[in-house]
């Protein structure tokens, strides 16, 4: 039997309560959870927040079982930032950790994922597949050609993730006219052990759920791993070129497409 879903609705945030609500949640997964920090974390009022924020779409998806006075009914976030909104506030996100410039040049209209996240009691259930459902309509709606942004590992123990950095490095990475790179100063490299000695199954069993379900649908990684102390992370970034997607999920969106013509 399918979940019942009626109560969960995806849309992008549209005042200050949604705004706070998906701050409140992210603080709970990124700092409470994960152990990260920021200059702009809120710790007294328990949110999550940067400098991007303003600038950003928010999509949310909401539980309308839950108390939005008590700022409880944000229960999944994805960040979005298209190319237009980013060249006119002057950088991406993912400026501060790679260098962008393969896709700037390629001229494609971009779309930068971030913060992603859902409440705990909400994984495993059907709350990803409402909010990718709802961000493949975006990408209709907005002519988006290729999607990226970070995604991370927990903890910055690089011995203990270069099994998994190694398999992005030998079998996901990027073409090299998408082939963003660490900066320089920050630089990681990921090919840490060579491709005959590692397992698949060991190393998606490390990988997380997010950066497995992009691979899955035909996303693959830039050059290189950034280590973020501030955020207690070890990040990689993940790209997918909407024109090279897997044959599977190109046809969920072209469906979408039919379905809206």
């Amino acid at each position: 039997m399918a979940p019942e879903t009626t109560h969960l609705q995806v849309r992008l945030a549209v005042s200050e309560t949604d705004f706070l609500a998906a701050q409140r949640l992210r603080y709970r997964v990124f700092v409470e959870e994960l152990g990260g920090d920021g200059p702009l974390v809120d710790h007294a009022g328990r949110f999550e927040r940067d400098e991007f924020d303003p600038v950003n779409d928010h999509l949310i998806l909401v539980d309308r079982r839950r108390d939005a006075a008590a700022l409880d009914h944000v229960v999944g976030v994805y960040r979005l930032l298209r190319g237009t909104q980013a060249a006119a506030f002057g950088r991406f996100y993912c400026d501060a950790e790679y260098d962008l410039e393969p896709l700037r040049a390629s001229g494609r209209e971009l779309l930068e994922l971030g913060r992603s996240c859902v409440d705990a009691a909400y994984r495993g259930g059907p709350a990803m597949f409402l909010l990718w459902n709802a961000l493949a309509e975006y990408v209709l709606e907005h002519g988006v050609e290729v999607l990226f942004g970070v995604a991370s590992f927990h903890g910055t123990d690089i011995e203990a993730l270069k099994g998994p950095l190694s398999w992005l490095h030998h079998r996901h990475l990027a073409p090299e006219a998408l082939r963003v790179r660490v900066l320089s100063e920050h630089y990681q490299r990921m090919d840490l052990l060579p491709l005959e000695q590692l397992d698949r199954r060991e190393a998606m069993v490390a990988m997380p759920a997010l950066i497995k379900a992009y691979l899955r649908l035909g996303g693959f990684v830039g050059d290189g791993a950034f280590i973020d102390r501030e955020f207690n992370t070890t990040d990689v970034c993940l790209l997918m070129d909407t024109a090279a997607m897997s044959v599977r999920h190109k046809g969920f969106y072209t469906r979408k497409h039919e379905m809206r013509a």
